[in-house]
C-alpha cells in the first residue's frame, strides 16, 4: 500500500527561526517553499536523503495547523506516506474500518495530491497519504 515514508511534517509558530535549526545547524537542503491556501500553511520541504522533513507554519490561528500548535506547541504534526494511487488507497482504509479526515484528496504541496486519516485511526499519529504530482512512483 506504501512505497516509502515522504516526509515528517513539523508544525512551527515561523519558519525563518525553524530554517535556521533545519537549514543551517542541521545542514538540510531547502527543496521547495510554497503557501498552500487550501491547508492554510506556508510549508518547507527539506531534503533528508530520499525523504523530506516538512516545516508547517500556519496561516493563521484557526487554521488546522494553527490550532494544533495552540492545542501542543511546535514539533512532530504528522508521518506522510507515500503512494501511487491515493484513490485506491483511501478506498482500502476506509473499507478496513480505518476514519478518514478526508474521504476525497485534495491539493498538497508541489500540486501533489494528499488526505489524511484520523490520528484515533493510528494510534495517535496524525497520517497523511500523498500521492506526488508527478508520474506515479516518483519523488515529492
Amino acid at each position: 500500500m506504501f512505497s516509502r515514508i515522504d516526509h515528517i511534517g513539523v508544525a512551527v509558530e515561523e519558519l525563518e527561526p525553524a530554517l535556521e535549526l533545519y537549514r543551517d545547524s542541521f545542514q538540510l537542503q531547502l527543496a521547495h517553499r510554497e503557501v498552500v491556501e487550501e491547508q492554510g500553511v506556508e510549508a518547507v520541504l527539506l531534503d533528508v536523503g530520499e525523504n523530506h522533513v516538512e516545516l508547517l507554519a500556519p496561516l493563521g490561528p484557526e487554521t488546522p495547523v494553527g490550532k494544533f500548535l495552540a492545542r501542543q506547541g511546535p514539533g512532530l504534526h504528522h508521518v506522510a506516506y507515500q503512494v501511487t494511487d491515493i484513490d485506491a488507497t483511501l478506498a482500502a482504509l476506509s473499507q478496513a474500518g480505518l476514519a478518514l479526515i478526508d474521504e476525497r484528496p485534495r491539493t498538497g504541496i508541489r500540486g501533489s495530491r494528499v488526505a489524511f486519516v484520523h490520528p484515533r485511526a493510528t494510534g495517535g499519529v496524525l497520517t497523511e497519504i500523498v500521492e506526488p504530482a508527478a508520474a506515479a512512483g516518483a519523488d515529492h
